[in-house]
């Protein structure tokens, strides 16, 4: 798959149908980082007026997934990728545009080429983090990636 925002947001569509619908985009990527924004808006709230948790997470998830995929696809290799453990925190309501960003691409490229070297697989963490149109941080997602070659 090319990575171009165009792409990355129709394989929403097809793979993660949830996340399309509930409104999350990618809107940039580098080798460095990614930004994912969603809109609290009726289909994606909770019942106290902000943004469901899971659709938060979802938007962050991606931040972080799509780095390992750019990595994985400039390797060149077939490697295989999977969220082992996630955790979060909640520290203001998720209404309005929220955007998710991370910024650990240098992470990856370290974890694929020892899985390459060594045949063995590797696991690293990866944080997101959500803000309101005021820039005030909403949550904070980790998620720990497992890399293995296939």
């Amino acid at each position: 798959m090319e990575f171009s925002l165009a792409k990355l947001n129709s394989f929403l569509f097809f793979k993660l149908p949830s996340a399309f619908w509930s409104g999350v985009r990618v809107k940039s990527i580098t080798p460095q980082s990614c930004e994912a924004t969603v809109k609290h808006r009726w289909f994606n709230q909770n019942p106290f007026n902000s943004m469901y948790f899971a659709v938060q997470a979802m938007a962050a998830e991606l931040t972080t997934g799509a780095l390992v995929m750019l990595y994985i696809k400039n390797s060149g290799k077939k490697i295989s990728m999977l969220v082992a453990n996630n955790n979060g925190n909640f520290s203001k309501k998720a209404t309005g545009r929220i955007t998710f960003a991370c910024h650990d691409g240098n992470l990856i490229a370290e974890s694929i080429n020892k899985a390459i070297a060594t045949g063995e697989g590797q696991t690293f963490w990866m944080k997101s983090v959500g803000v309101n149109e005021k820039g005030e941080q909403v949550s904070e997602f980790n998620f720990e990636w497992t890399i293995k070659l296939k």
